[in-house]
């Protein structure tokens, strides 16, 4: 098991560097950002077989980030992990800047998949599953979704089809924060019960605090010894955790980048 204690520490960095991106970039989409670090650092940290000095080995595990437009999360944890140097952070969103709003394919080492355009990313994830499962490779798929993308009728094809081919070697996992673009997702488009429709489709189904990595290690460890069909994991989080306190779990932290002094308040309050 990973230490919990510098995983934390970690996060916390992470979360400082999106602040900041967020601020010099006046970028939004940072609510996003905030509520999938555990799941990302979990994952990069604890669970993924990777080699950031072989980010192309062909044995590696693929991990498709399908939420692309938080994709400051992604660069931040994928520059801790060491993939790229974290001084390139700085080229967020800016004029030949080499970090898009949203992820592109080898921008950066460590991007396996352009995202962005929701409810695509399963679809990559089975078809990378698939192809895995033909050429008798040994390596593991992940996907992490919003949870909003959701509501898009290519995910449940996606997931049929998953079911369908019984693709032990996906596991997908919901950032399920419960907000979207324009409101709570229980207004926009109710995703309940949201479990039961996942076993439907032949998925081996769990639940999870998103925020907990201990669990959340835990949970992928034995999904990846015992999984005999594909994995759903709900990761239940909140948006904004740890970002700017007046917009947690509110729709502005979805567009609202943060001031100066809403930045420095934020990152002091991270005690790192």
């Amino acid at each position: 098991m990973a230490n919990i204690k510098k995983l934390i520490t970690i996060t916390k960095e992470i979360r400082r560097d999106i602040i900041t991106m967020s601020l010099q970039a006046k970028s939004a989409h940072s609510g996003g950002a905030f509520s999938v670090v555990e799941i990302l650092v979990s994952l990069y940290f604890g669970v993924l077989r990777i080699n950031p000095r072989k980010p192309y080995d062909v044995t590696r595990d693929r991990l498709v980030f399908s939420k692309g437009h938080d994709a400051k999360a992604l660069y931040t944890v994928l520059a801790a992990r060491g993939f790229f140097d974290k001084k390139i952070l700085k080229r967020y969103e800016v004029d030949d800047g080499l970090l898009a709003g949203h992820s592109v394919r080898r921008a950066v080492p460590g991007i396996e998949v352009s995202a962005g355009s929701l409810g695509h990313g399963l679809s990559m994830a089975a078809g990378i599953a698939l192809a895995s499962k033909k050429m008798k490779k040994q390596y593991r798929v992940y996907a992490i979704l919003s949870d909003g993308e959701c509501d898009e009728g290519s995910t449940w094809e996606a997931a049929l089809f998953s079911g369908h081919h019984n693709l032990e070697n996906l596991t997908a996992i919901i950032d399920y924060n419960k907000l979207q673009g324009f409101g709570f997702t229980k207004d926009v488009l109710d995703l309940e019960p949201f479990g039961d429709k996942w076993k439907a489709f032949g998925w081996n189904v769990y639940e999870v605090d998103g925020h907990d990595m201990k669990k959340m290690i835990t949970l992928f460890t034995k999904i990846r010894k015992s999984s005999q069909r594909p994995s759903i994991v709900i990761a239940h989080t909140i948006k904004g955790l740890g970002g700017v306190a007046k917009y947690v779990n509110t729709v502005a932290s979805q567009y609202k980048p943060p001031t100066e002094d809403e930045a420095r308040e934020a990152i002091a309050d991270l005690h790192i």
